[in-house]
């Protein structure tokens, strides 16, 4: 099986050859403006402009928890924004991440990047904002990702 390759460095300027998918956890409510995202937006105005949209026209498509949605920004860079999040705040229910859901994400961002044919990079999804542990995240992204044969990238940011 292959392994995380962890980079200390920014996830939006991915390290390696060929087609790169860079992925992140969004939030169910169309709440884009903390965390990652914003790091997103400085490089590329695609993503945001296309997970408002994919809100504000939820009553007709999949926006849901699990869902995904693949942007390209570049030849040769895609964002895949995942809904992976309950909401912003920490409640009854606990912390905003859903661990089934972003098990469900990463199951489709396998598929899509087989079809591109492409590396995989993010930032410690999940344990930021939305409070998730990485030893809860990690195990997944093995068993969806690297027993799949995928490479992925885990940046941690200086």
């Amino acid at each position: 099986m292959k392994q995380i390759t962890y980079i200390k460095g920014d996830a939006t300027v991915p390290q390696a050859k060929g087609a790169k998918l860079i992925v992140h956890i969004c939030n169910n409510i169309g709440g884009w403006g903390k965390g990652f995202v914003l790091a997103i937006s400085k490089r590329w105005p695609e993503p945001e402009k296309a997970y408002r949209e994919w809100h504000r026209n939820r009553a007709k498509n999949d926006f849901e928890l699990g869902a995904i949605q693949i942007i390209q920004v570049s030849n040769d860079k895609y964002i895949g924004n995942m809904i992976a999040q309950q909401g912003i705040k920490t409640g009854s229910k606990g912390v905003p991440i859903r661990y089934e859901a972003v098990k469900n994400c990463l199951e489709k961002i396998a598929l899509e990047a087989e079809m591109l044919n492409a590396s995989i990079h993010m930032p410690r999804i999940g344990c930021g904002l939305a409070g998730g542990k990485w030893t809860a995240i990690e195990p997944l992204i093995e068993q969806t990702l690297l027993m799949n044969g995928f490479d992925v990238y885990v940046y941690d940011f200086d």
